[in-house]
């Protein structure tokens, strides 16, 4: 081999290296909290039953005006649809509870809304008779939050996105570390020995011990 030929290789691998070592580094960064958010919460939802979570529960009652209840009577509606706009305001302003773009159960005498949210669980309820409008917020704490945002449970349109983002700059950290482990395993006869057990384990486990 000519040292032409040595020297066009050596800048080849000098390229790749520099332009792998500045996407996996900037991968990195971008996804680090994150990663290590879920690490944290991987280990919290594996040992969710040994974690107790104590719930707590606040109820709230108030009566709706009479003009918003007949108002709500007299619309018409399907069993399920948005939550009408009046109402929506109504409980933003009364009870500080955000239906806005929420879907509502109609019932007989009562429109029913289900308020999911991370870590925890809220409803409200108005009677179409009488006014009476019930309130519950159950909230499980901080690990039942942090858990939720693992799982993308009740979080929304922007937390979905911020998933997609995450999972995508995982990926470009990981394939980057896998080819600049291509680069540097030359010197290092432990590396595909590693990534193949790092492969192997967790297939056996979910063969053997997953039915």
């Amino acid at each position: 081999m000519t040292e032409t030929s040595l020297g066009a290789g050596q800048q080849r691998r000098a390229f790749w290296l520099k332009h792998l070592h500045q996407w996996h580094w900037i991968s990195s960064a971008m996804c680090l909290i994150g990663m290590l958010l879920f690490a944290v919460t991987g280990f919290t939802l594996n040992h969710a039953g040994q974690i107790e979570a104590r719930a707590q529960v606040v109820t709230r009652t108030a009566s709706a005006p009479a003009s918003l209840t007949a108002a709500l009577r007299r619309a018409t509606h399907a069993d399920k649809g948005p939550v009408p706009t009046a109402l929506a305001d109504w409980l933003s302003q009364e009870l500080d509870i955000n239906a806005h773009g929420r879907e509502a159960e109609w019932q007989a005498n009562e429109i029913y809304v289900a308020l999911p949210r991370p870590g925890g669980d809220a409803w409200v309820s108005v009677a179409l008779d009488s006014g009476e409008v019930q309130y519950e917020k159950t909230t499980r704490g901080w690990i039942s939050y942090l858990n939720d945002l693992h799982k993308g449970r009740n979080t929304g349109r922007a937390w979905s996105l911020f998933l997609d983002v995450f999972a995508a700059a995982c990926l470009i950290f990981s394939v980057t570390g896998l080819f600049l482990l291509k680069l540097h395993a030359g010197g290092r006869m432990a590396t595909w020995p590693l990534v193949g057990l790092g492969l192997v384990v967790p297939l056996l486990l979910a063969l053997l011990f997953i039915h």
